[in-house]
């Protein structure tokens, strides 16, 4: 197909009429794209969407199934803003979904302030990039570890973004709730929903779905926890439904 580059092939995108461009040598989207995109509440009709860390643009492409409303998605590196616009130009969504190739920190300048009723964003997760992975694919190494971005980066940003009332929607490791929270309240975002995320029914949690509400009041909702796979490695009915619409 001749708007594929390099390595690139053309993704169904889950259980959704779209496809995505992807690549093994840059980071694919994965579940917590999945489950963010699902989780975050949006407008219906109307309204300013801005996605950070916006990666090959899986979430834009999943929101706009669930909205009308503008999709603005952020995106430090090259080839992923590139493959990101691709997808959004061959699945006829660019009156909706723009992408914007800028570091997340100059956002705000370009986007203006206190424009947006939502903001998502799938941020890096470690902020620590330990000696072994110092020489790994630097596409890797941007999407995982706060090489280009820290999580108060993320946290401020979106607080300048949004309205007041507007909400922010992340996904995130459970090792790092606190911080998240306490960045949150720092920066006038009140945390509002709260899913802890379980691979098996007996693991841990290794991931945690949370929204706020810009000068919201106080009062955290903590919602069922979510189960991903059954003790067969086969999805729960809840996870199908979220990918599928099944069940």
């Amino acid at each position: 197909m001749h708007f594929l580059k390099q390595d690139e092939r053309l993704d169904h995108l889950l259980g959704e009429s779209l496809k995505i461009i992807q690549s093994p040598s840059v980071f694919s989207f994965s579940l917590d794209a999945v489950l963010l995109a699902n989780f975050t509440y949006l407008p219906l009709h109307s309204g300013n969407i801005v996605d950070l860390c916006a990666g090959n643009g899986a979430i834009p492409l999943f929101l706009s199934k669930r909205t009308k409303a503008n999709i603005i998605g952020v995106e430090i590196q090259e080839r992923l803003f590139d493959m990101a616009a691709r997808s959004i130009a061959y699945n006829q969504l660019t009156s909706q979904i723009r992408m914007i190739h800028a570091d997340l920190n100059q956002a705000c300048t370009l986007l203006g302030f206190e424009k947006y009723e939502v903001v998502t964003c799938n941020p890096p997760y470690f902020s620590n990039l330990p000696a072994s992975e110092k020489n790994m694919n630097e596409h890797f190494t941007i999407a995982r570890h706060e090489v280009k971005c820290t999580l108060e980066d993320v946290i401020r940003v979106s607080s300048q973004l949004l309205k007041q009332g507007g909400k922010l929607s992340l996904v995130h490791r459970p090792a790092r709730l606190i911080e998240l929270l306490l960045l949150m309240r720092q920066h006038r975002l009140e945390p509002k929903r709260l899913q802890f995320v379980y691979p098996k029914a007996n693991k841990d949690a290794n991931m945690i779905l949370i929204d706020a509400i810009k000068d919201g009041k106080p009062g955290l909702k903590t919602l069922q926890p979510l189960i991903v796979y059954q003790d067969n490695n086969t999805y729960t009915i809840e996870m199908d439904k979220i990918i599928n619409g099944n069940g």
